[in-house]
């Protein structure tokens, strides 16, 4: 195990590691909640302090509150409002929600899950104030494509965006060919989340093939895929300690040249525009 981990730093100069932890479908059964916690816990003890949540998934906030207690200041805890929140109002009081669910003062990062009817303008402005209040830190957009990023950074204030979260893995990868290279240009960290592709992935022959070179796993190849990005966090989901400490262990796993080929080969990347996927 290497002794440093791979960072990403967002505008306001806050570097996260680039491998964290997702959790959507947590705190969904009361049976799993100590495992998830457990899990959550045993990321943080590697590094992966960067956590990332939503009001939209159900009990999962209250699982990290439970997991970061007496470690705040350890945690990056990222979160996001539903369009439909985004108001002036409405996002004030969403993030009350957020923050009584974690247990906490502050949100480091809140996102905007995806776009909605609320002009953006409005919602970057109720943005500003929630980080005047101190109640998060940055703020940030999900399932933004190229031309949405263009318009946000068009507004009074939108210039401050933190990251874009999208839908980003091996079958995914549309953004490659225009919303990466804008991100990466613009200075803007891309958090990848459904790395596994909801675990469609770790059952494909190609990655067990490249996996059994390197005595790893179809997950770790999966993930070591998008962490040799420099500008690409991402975000598996784990509710086992067990499987979040192999998670872990793709950090140190390096594809040569005849892995990505093999790579390109069964998962071709993108070579026009795609439409921006998203689950």
């Amino acid at each position: 195990m290497t002794d440093s981990l791979p960072m990403v730093t967002f505008p306001d100069g806050r570097s996260v590691c680039a491998l964290g932890q997702g959790t959507w479908h947590m705190g969904e059964r009361n049976g799993d909640f100590a495992a998830e916690v457990d899990s959550l816990r045993a990321g943080i003890d590697l590094g992966l302090t960067l956590i990332d949540t939503a009001e939209m998934y159900g009990g999962a906030e209250n699982v990290v509150g439970e997991a970061v207690k007496g470690r705040r200041d350890d945690v990056y805890i990222v979160s996001k409002v539903v369009p439909s929140n985004a108001s002036s109002k409405g996002i004030v009081q969403a993030c009350e929600g957020s923050l009584q669910r974690l247990g906490v003062e502050r949100i480091d990062l809140y996102l905007l899950h995806w776009r909605g009817r609320h002009p953006l303008a409005e919602t970057v402005e109720a943005f500003e104030r929630l980080q005047e209040a101190g109640k998060i830190g940055a703020w940030g957009v999900s399932n933004f494509d190229v031309d949405d990023m263009e318009e946000l950074r068009e507004v009074r204030g939108g210039g401050a965006v933190a990251t874009n979260q999208v839908l980003y893995n091996l079958a995914r990868r549309g953004i490659e060919f225009d919303l990466l290279p804008w991100s990466e240009s613009a200075g803007v960290p891309v958090m990848a989340y459904s790395p596994f592709d909801e675990g469609r992935l770790l059952s494909e022959p190609v990655l067990a093939e490249i996996a059994a070179r390197h005595g790893a796993t179809a997950a770790q190849v999966a993930l070591s895929f998008l962490l040799r990005r420099t500008n690409v966090v991402a975000i598996p989901k784990s509710g086992s300690a067990v499987r979040l400490r192999e998670n872990r262990k793709a950090i140190d796993l390096r594809l040569t040249s005849d892995d990505l080929a093999l790579l390109d080969n069964a998962f071709p990347p993108p070579v026009s525009k795609q439409p921006l996927e998203m689950i």
